[in-house]
Order: structure tokens, then sequence, then C-alpha cells
């Protein structure tokens, strides 16, 4: 029987009287890579926010880990690594010591880990190089790396492969894979473009005007929806 990781029961979001998600459900279970996609303003962006708890819900529920209370629910999302807003970096340090900033500042004694998450993310030969000169492709998987520091068991990405070169997009997808296939991490992340998510995604689901219209698994677009791109925003 699958686990499930995480589930939304009609779950809804307003504001100013608009829905931006519009009692929206879905189920994601252990192992999974689900990909969102959708116009802009279709609500994967604030979907995304309200599992992570930047914002609440107007009406409906979450629940991670099988947990749904409120101090459960606290508790489940340290379970989370995610990358939704721009990580505030600073320019002037390398990869290792933004990281190690962020290492104290969470209170973690493990060292080992910030070498570990960069040798995941392709970042362990950087050196010297401060942050500023790095690529924008870099400067992704840097946030990648501290999305997954904690060794979380969900990782929930929005846009992370948007504005990269051919190779930059090659790079993200291939360590997505590692850290889905080697590391066991169930991954939720977004896209705007379908085709970016057909060589990483298990899952997929469609939404607009903050409701999910479909869903369906990579075998089943293979067979039926492998020439639809959504040339669309978010």
């Amino acid at each position: 029987m699958n686990e499930i990781v995480l589930k939304t029961n009609k779950l809804v979001k307003e504001y100013s009287g608009r829905r931006a998600v519009n009692n929206l459900s879905m189920t994601l279970n252990r192992g999974e890579i689900y990909g969102f996609i959708g116009q802009n303003g279709a609500g994967k962006t604030t979907l995304l926010r309200l599992v992570t708890a930047l914002i609440q819900p107007t009406s409906g529920s979450i629940e991670l880990f099988g947990s749904s209370e409120k101090n459960e629910l606290i508790s489940a999302r340290k379970r989370i690594g995610s990358m939704i807003e721009t990580p505030a970096f600073f320019p002037k340090l390398t990869a290792r010591e933004n990281l190690e900033y962020y290492r104290i500042q969470r209170g973690s004694s493990e060292e080992q880990e910030i070498e570990r998450v960069l040798q995941q993310v392709n970042l362990s030969d950087t050196g010297d190089k401060p942050f500023h000169q790095f690529s924008l492709g870099m400067k992704q998987r840097l946030g990648l790396a501290l999305a997954i520091m904690g060794e979380p068991e969900l990782l929930i990405l929005d846009e992370p492969i948007n504005g990269l070169d051919p190779t930059g997009m090659i790079e993200f997808r291939d360590i997505i894979h590692g850290l889905n296939q080697e590391h066991g991490i169930t991954i939720l992340l977004s896209s705007h473009i379908l085709s970016e998510l057909t060589q990483v995604a298990t899952h997929y689901g469609v939404i607009h005007h903050g409701q999910l219209l479909k869903e369906f698994t990579s075998k089943e677009l293979e067979k039926k929806y492998a020439r639809t791109p959504l040339h669309e925003g978010r």
C-alpha cells in the first residue's frame, strides 16, 4: 500500500474574494515526483506556499506524513525542504560559507553536511568563487543545496528550472532524479512548461484558476500528451 506523504482536502485560499486556490484536493505518495503545470496566476505557487505554511488556508485541510493537527503539522514540516522564495545568499561569500551561515542559524552541529549537499548538487568544486560570480544554474543549485540540508523526506520546488539554459536544465533534472532515486526523497515541483517536466516527473497535475483540472502519470503522458506542451506562465 502506498504511503501518503501529502494530502490536501478541498483546500481554499482567498485574496479579497478571489480564490487563488479553489477546493483543491490532491495526494502525493512516497517516492513520487509530482509536477504541477499551469498559467500565470493559476495557483501553483499559492498551493506550495500553503503546504509549507508560508501562508494559511482560508478553508480546507492539509495532511503531512499522516498528520493533520496543528501541533503535529509543525513537527511534520521539519521533514520538508523547500525552494519557493529565492534564498538570500551573501554575494561575496562562497557556496560553503553561505551554507555554513545557514547551518549555524539552524543550530545544526553536522559540519560534514555542507560537503555532502554540495556534492549532491555538483557544487563541491567551486572553491573560493563568490556567489555573485555564479551562473544562474549554479545559484539555483546552491538554493537546492540549502533546501536539502537536514535530509528532508519531501522536497518542494517552485519553478526550479525556470530561466536555465538547456545544459542547466539537464543538470538540474539529473540532480532531481538522483535525490529521488538514490536518496528516496519525494518531490513536489511546479513549472509553466510541460516539456520541462517530462524527463523528471512521475505524476502530473494541471492547475487552472486554482482548480486541479486533470492528473496523469508519466506513462499516460507518453501515450496521450507527449506532444501537448503548455506554453504558459505561473
